[in-house]
C-alpha cells in the first residue's frame, strides 16, 4: 500500500510539473491525490505498521497493535492536526490576497510609478531591482512582480528591453521574498510552521538574499541592452485620490502582523484578519458616496458605489489557494506514515559531507542546494513541505534558514521555476529558452552567491 500511495504522488507531482504540456490546471492533480491518497489510507488502515505522531514529531510506538477503530480515530485526529495547519496558510494567503486587491482598487501601485524620474536604462534597472526586493518582501513576491511588470509596460515601449527588465525583476523579487517571513509561500510555511521568527530569519538572510539581487543587476547593468535612454511615456493620472493612502496603508497593514505575532504570540492568521478589517473599514469610507473615486475624465465611477471588498474577494486567486489545499494535505499523507522521516534519516546517514551540526546529526549542505535548484524544474511548495516533514530541526536552526533560502531564491534560474516568473512569462508572453539563454545564468550566479554568503556568515558568526 505504501508503494502505491508513492506512486500516486508522483504521478501527481509529475501532472503538476507538466500543467503547461497537459493543458490542466495543476489544482487538479493536487486535490485528487490528496483525496485518493487518504481514501485509500483509509482502506488500508490495518496493513500500515508505522504512524508519524507530528505533535511530537517522532514514530508512535506499537501502532501495528493498535484495534481498527482505535487507528480509524487516530487518523481522523491526524487528518483534523493538518487540515488545521494547512488552514492556518491559506487563511492568512487570502487576507493578504485581499489586502492587495484593495490597494489595487484604489490604483494605489501607481503610486509606485511616481519614484522614477530617470530615463537611464542602467538606473532604472537598480530602481526596479530594489522596488522588486523590498516590495515582494512586504506583499509577497508574486504580487510584486505583477504591479513592477505593470508599472513596466506604462514605462518601456520596447518590447526586447522590457523582456530583460521583467527578468531581472523576477531574480529580485524571489530574493526579497526570501528573507521575510511574509515575502514567499515557502518562507510563511516556514514562518507559521513555527520552523523560523521573524527577527532571526531576517537576520540570516537579509544579506544573503541582497547578494543574490545585487549580483545579476550588477553584471546586467554592464550588458549592451542597459546602455543609453527610454522614452518615457505620457503620466496617466490616478483613478482614484486615495491611492497613495490606501497603499501605505495596506502595506503598513501587512507589516503589522508579524508585530502581532510577537506580542500575542497567535497565530500569523489572526493578525492578518486584524490588518484586514482595518484596510477594509477605510476602504468602505474612501469608496462611499461622499468620497467617490473618479475616472480619468472626472467623472464618477460606477463602480466606486459597490463595495471594495466584495470587488476585492471576486479577484482572488482561489485557484492558488485550491493547489496549496491539495498538495500540502498530500504531502501531510506521506508524512502520517513515517514515509519523510525516514526518507530524512536516509539522508542524513547518506550524503554527510559539507553538512554542519544540527540537533546531535548533521545534514548535508548539497541537500539543501539541491533543494534549491530542484525548486526551479518543479514547484518549491511541495519541496518545502517535504522538508517540514522529513525533518525534525529545532525553530531557527541553520537548516531552515538556508532551507528559506534556496526554495526561495533557486526557482529563478527557469521561467517556471516560481510563480513570479510564470506570472511574467504570462504577462510578457517570455519564451522559455529565451530566458534560459538570457536570463538563466545570470539567476544561477544570484543563487550561488547567496548561497557562499549564506555559508560564510553561519561559520564566522
Amino acid at each position: 500500500m505504501e508503494t502505491l500511495l508513492v506512486v500516486i504522488f508522483v504521478v501527481g507531482y509529475l501532472a503538476i510539473t507538466l500543467e503547461h504540456n497537459l493543458k490542466i490546471d495543476k489544482l487538479i492533480p493536487a486535490l485528487a491525490m490528496m483525496a485518493i491518497m487518504w481514501a485509500l489510507m483509509t482502506f488500508g488502515l490495518d496493513g500500515f505498521t508505522t504512524w508519524f505522531d507530528s505533535g511530537e514529531h517522532a514514530l508512535l510506538e506499537n501502532f501495528a497493535a493498535f484495534g481498527h477503530e482505535e487507528k480509524l480515530h487516530l487518523l481522523e485526529e491526524t487528518l483534523l492536526h493538518h487540515l488545521g495547519k494547512t488552514s492556518e496558510i491559506l487563511v492568512f494567503l487570502l487576507g493578504a490576497m485581499t489586502i492587495v486587491e484593495i490597494i489595487d482598487y484604489f490604483d494605489g501601485f501607481a503610486t509606485i510609478k511616481t519614484f522614477i524620474k530617470t530615463r537611464s536604462k542602467k538606473k532604472i534597472l537598480w530602481i526596479f531591482s530594489f522596488l522588486a526586493f523590498i516590495l515582494s518582501a512586504i506583499i509577497d513576491n508574486l504580487t510584486a512582480t505583477i504591479v513592477l511588470i505593470s508599472i513596466l509596460q506604462k514605462i518601456i515601449k520596447d518590447r526586447e528591453t522590457r523582456l530583460w527588465f521583467a527578468g531581472l525583476i523576477v531574480i529580485a523579487a524571489n530574493a526579497g521574498g526570501a528573507w521575510s517571513p511574509i515575502g514567499d509561500v515557502t518562507t510563511t510555511m516556514l514562518w507559521i510552521g513555527n520552523k523560523v521568527t521573524t527577527a532571526l530569519l531576517i537576520e540570516h538572510l537579509l544579506v544573503p538574499s541582497l547578494v543574490c539581487m545585487v549580483i545579476p543587476s550588477l553584471i546586467a547593468s554592464f550588458l549592451p541592452v542597459f546602455k543609453g535612454e527610454i522614452d518615457v511615456e505620457d503620466e496617466e493620472p490616478s483613478k482614484s485620490k486615495f491611492g497613495a493612502t490606501m497603499l501605505y496603508l495596506g502595506l503598513g497593514a501587512i507589516i503589522f502582523v508579524p508585530i502581532f505575532k510577537t506580542i500575542t504570540h497567535l497565530p500569523p492568521y489572526v493578525g492578518m484578519m486584524l490588518s484586514l478589517a482595518i484596510v477594509a473599514t477605510f476602504a468602505e469610507i474612501y469608496s462611499s458616496s461622499k468620497f467617490s473615486i473618479s475616472n480619468v475624465d472626472g467623472e464618477s465611477d460606477a463602480a466606486s458605489h459597490h463595495s471594495p471588498v466584495h470587488s476585492a474577494l471576486t479577484k482572488i486567486e482561489l485557484p492558488s489557494i485550491l493547489f496549496f489545499l491539495g498538495i500540502l494535505m498530500a504531502v501531510a499523507a506521506l508524512e502520517s506514515l513515517g514515509m519523510l522521516f525516514n526518507f530524512a534519516e536516509g539522508l542524513k546517514q547518506g550524503m554527510p559531507l559539507m553538512g554542519t551540526e544540527m540537533a546531535g546529526t548533521k545534514v548535508s549542505d548539497l541537500v539543501i542546494l539541491l533543494l534549491g535548484i530542484g525548486s526551479a524544474v518543479i514547484d518549491n511548495v511541495p519541496l518545502v513541505a517535504a522538508s517540514l516533514g522529513m525533518f525534525s530541526e529545532p525553530t531557527n536552526d541553520q537548516l531552515w534558514h538556508f532551507i528559506a533560502y534556496s526554495a526561495g531564491t533557486g526557482g529563478s534560474m527557469l521561467i517556471i521555476g516560481s510563480a513570479a516568473g510564470v506570472v511574467a512569462m504570462g504577462m510578457e508572453k517570455i519564451d522559455f529558452f529565451w530566458y534560459l539563454k538570457k536570463i538563466s545564468w545570470l539567476a544561477l550566479l544570484g543563487f550561488i552567491g547567496g548561497a557562499i554568503c549564506y555559508m560564510l556568515m553561519r561559520n564566522l558568526f
